[in-house]
């Protein structure tokens, strides 16, 4: 229940701060006389002020919305002000799985209820804000006008040998009924909905970020990003150098018996303390393709593996299993016989998918031999490998020649061995997967791909490793999602649009026979990886023509600032570069990356907990808006702590902020109503001028609290020195105020008597001279010894130092037995007295 107070007192005749109206006046005026909408064309200074769009697919926004939005608008109003054409777009990201569940559970069609809640969200929050939003460059991701460039991007990619059909293990939820990105999965369960993921093998579109893996990594060291997103995408990207060998095999039950298993390793060093080899599920289930007979404990294992699902696999809890093949391998190093195993903890999407298990040396391993009481080598002295593995460096023992070494010279010596003898190679892996795009669903962009099987049989194909495949012609899009009643996920596997007849079947466009479309629909992290490069050009003479026009994308791109979550670092912000880097290789952009910097803001909690509907502490902003205004709203919250960090939403506190604003309100309005031509101290000129500074340096730097928690402390300042004050300096703190309060701060601009509005104005300048400090620290000595220090104003005179010194105690006990003989003075620093005693 919201909390309600007492207005601050004020004079009958002195207008009432009434939020409501005043927010609801100026907001229909900017709207009315464009205030906030750039020319792109003609802008001399862009800069483009970028923050995420919001799914629209729930009940509306939350306060963390307004949390994100408020930081990321207060910021562009700050370059505003510098003298900047500030372009801040909104849109809806309206495709995916959060709209349609949100959809089934309302009971409502996608395409009615995305309608709905984009005019709620638009008009019912977002507009009441009072951010700078232009909203003549609204993008909706769901819009054919919109979602035909994101077909249009994925043939592009096919063309160029990025977008590939294949079949593979793929994460499946079972409550969404679609299959997963890797990155859509957290601790093995679905991202989305919590659901537990299983594993399933099947044909899927991905698109190839593998190939991007080394610049997605060494660009980071280029980028203005948050440290902890680059660290995100660092280890999501998970870069290992090593060494890959060679194991010979001994392989019963297959008349062949000449095999070889390649395992990974970064630790060259730890070769000659492999006791045995464990692989994959995969890579065993592989052998039994190619016509390996497994032992039927061995095959029953395989497949009970497979059906787990990768992460949970790999979770540092789970006790880990295997069996042993009846393999043999021969350790390239000392040319040990050692069993080969399959274990579910290794997984074949990474490295070679089979390892050289090292139990002295790897916990895993250790855990593993134990188990199985499987033999354990020390080969670097350092621990205990009685009790537990030993992980660190140190000397080589029991590695032959290699005796004596430490790791560091060990890895290289032994991996120069390992290539001079041609038993394996230098080789680099990431732990980054290609990007999983498609879904079983029916909210979401179709693909643009057309299947013929008579191409097929014909060897025909516009990609030489897809046979018959063929992207549906440009001319030709968008493919329109059609309108389905019973759009519900099937959770067969297959999308409900492969049961519309007239949807499915279509002419090949290489042949004109009768064919198939694809009924999958893309991720809808395809649809916002390159939203930023429609806005500008969405009202463009050439926006139903290409995607983006291009001499407008290179005045404005790329984006000059971004501000988001970090829950979006190894999804959105990853797959935005990825597509940029894209698009500049292909030749339609001439830059690789898309923010020139990104700032992760903190998450707005509460009750102590992350605002989550099944906690059922979710605050709507709405509410709060109507009792206080969105202007004290977005103040608090940003003054919860560092924007970085966030903080606990209060109702309580949220008063305090208004009784602030209240007083900014009764404060101005005196100094409009009094004729007085005061003139401020030199002790208030100091105090503006150093809050100017302040104010605009923490606003540049996203230290939205330390800025607001500087103008209550100015204002207390004001408040006392009330006969100091007039209009030049309440008219320097209203634009102060302006970019945290966009409302409150246009109205006292017009009741001090200025013209609209103050958000044309430029940021008030500071004056340097009254930046310097007007106090001095000066030592006091008697003799040549310290005896105490004193501050003294600056400009002070030597014998009025001596004179202030002389009647301190702690300086009297050394000067009362002699008299003063002399003094050696050191302006605005030091007083030495010499006595006579």
């Amino acid at each position: 229940m919201l909390k309600t107070f007492s207005l601050v007192e004020s004079s009958p005749e002195m207008k009432r701060y009434d939020a409501k109206t005043i927010e609801a006046k100026w907001q229909e005026r900017w709207d009315r006389d464009g205030t906030f909408r750039v020319d792109i064309k003609k802008a001399e200074r862009p800069f483009f002020n970028l923050m995420m769009f919001p799914y629209p697919s729930g009940e509306g926004l939350h306060v963390g919305h307004v949390y994100a939005f408020g930081g990321a608008d207060t910021f562009g109003r700050l370059k505003r002000m510098q003298g900047y054409n500030v372009f801040e777009p909104m849109g809806f990201d309206s495709f995916g799985i959060h709209s349609e569940n949100y959809a089934i559970k309302v009971g409502k069609h996608p395409r009615e209820l995305i309608q709905e809640t984009t005019s709620y969200f638009r008009e019912r929050q977002m507009k009441r804000l009072g951010a700078l939003f232009d909203w003549d460059h609204e993008v909706i991701t769901s819009q054919p006008n919109y979602y035909k460039w994101t077909q249009w991007l994925f043939i592009q990619l096919f063309k160029a040998g990025l977008a590939v059909r294949k079949k593979a293990p793929v994460d499946w939820c079972p409550s969404c009924k679609t299959v997963l990105a890797d990155e859509q999965v957290i601790g093995g369960k679905c991202e989305r909905c919590q659901s537990q993921v299983i594993e399933k093998e099947l044909e899927q579109w991905f698109l190839k970020t593998t190939d991007y893996a080394e610049k997605l990594l060494s660009n980071l060291d280029k980028i203005d990003w948050s440290e902890t997103t680059k660290t995100m995408q660092k280890n999501w990207i998970g870069k290992s150098e090593g060494l890959q060998i060679k194991f010979s095999l001994e392989v019963p039950r297959q008349e062949d018996k000449k095999h070889l298993v390649e395992v990974f390793t970064t630790r060259a060093d730890t070769l000659f303390g492999a006791t045995f080899v464990v692989v994959s599920p995969e890579v065993a289930k592989s052998w039994i393709d190619l016509g390996w007979k497994a032992p039927k404990e061995v095959a029953d294992y395989i497949t009970k593996s497979l059906k787990v699902d990768q992460q949970d696999r790999t979770a540092e809890k789970r006790e880990k299993t295997g069996v042993f093949t009846e393999v043999f391998a021969i350790n390239s190093g000392n040319k040990k016989e050692i069993p080969v195993w399959v274990a579910d903890y290794v997984l074949g999407s990474y490295g070679t998918g089979a390892i050289m298990a090292v139990p002295a040396h790897d916990s895993r391993d250790y855990e593993f031999a134990k188990k199985y009481n499987l033999e354990i080598v020390e080969v670097i002295i350092g621990g205990d490998v009685s009790k537990e593995a030993y992980i660190g460096e140190g000397k080589l023992v029991n590695s032959g020649e290699f005796d004596g070494l430490d790791s560091k010279e060990g890895i290289k010596k032994i991996s120069e061995y390992i290539e001079e003898n041609q038993l394996g190679k230098r080789t680099v892996n990431y732990h980054l997967r290609d990007w999983l795009i498609s879904r079983q669903r029916y909210w979401g962009p179709p693909i643009p791909m057309i299947f013929c099987d008579k191409c097929a049989k014909d060897g025909k194909s516009a990609n030489k490793d897809m046979t018959g495949w063929f992207p549906v012609p440009e001319k030709d899009l968008p493919v329109e999602l059609p309108y389905l009643k019973n759009y519900q996920p099937k959770g067969t596997g297959v999308s409900p649009l492969a049961t519309v007849p007239e949807f499915l079947s279509v002419k090949c466009p290489e042949c004109g026979s009768l064919a198939k479309r694809e009924t999958d629909v893309s991720d809808t992290f395809l649809d916002s990886s390159w939203y930023f490069l429609r806005y500008p050009s969405t009202r463009s003479a050439r926006s139903g023509q290409v995607p983006f026009d291009s001499d407008i994308t290179k005045k404005w791109l790329p984006v000059d600032s971004y501000i988001g979550g970090n829950e979006h670092a190894v999804l959105h912000l990853l797959y935005a570069r990825f597509i940029t880097m894209a698009l500049h290789d292909i030749g339609y952009l001439d830059f690789e990356e898309p923010f020139k910097k990104f700032r992760a803001h903190g998450l707005v909690i509460h009750e102590g907990a992350k605002m989550s509907k099944s906690r059922g502490n979710v605050v709507n902003p709405n509410e709060f808006m109507d009792s206080y205004g969105a202007d004290t709203l977005r103040i608090y919250l940003l003054f919860l702590g560092p924007y970085e960090q966030g903080g606990d939403f209060s109702d309580r506190a949220i008063a305090g902020v208004y009784r602030f604003l209240n007083r900014v309100w009764s404060l101005v309005q005196e100094i409009a109503d009094n004729t007085s031509t005061a003139t401020p101290s030199l002790e208030m000129e100091r105090a503006l001028n150093l809050l100017i500074k302040k104010v605009g340096e923490d606003l540049e730097n996203l230290k939205f609290n330390t800025a607001i928690a500087a103008m209550m402390e100015f204002l207390n300042m004001m408040n006392e020195k009330k006969d100091e004050l007039n209009k030049e300096l309440a008219k320097k703190f209203v634009l102060l105020l302006s970019p945290l309060a966009p409302h409150i701060s246009e109205e006292l601009w017009e009741v001090l008597g200025e013209k609209f509005s103050v958000h044309h104005q430029l940021w008030p300048s500071y004056k340097t001279k009254f930046l310097e400090e007007d106090k001095v620290t000066i030592v006091i000595q008697v003799n040549g010894r310290f005896r105490d220090k004193l501050e003294a104003p600056k400009g002070i005179s030597k014998e009025d130092v001596a004179r202030l010194a002389l009647d301190r105690p702690k300086v009297k006990v050394y000067t009362k037995k002699g008299q003063i003989k002399k003094s050696i003075w050191i302006e605005g620093r030091l007083l030495n007295l010499v006595t006579g005693g």
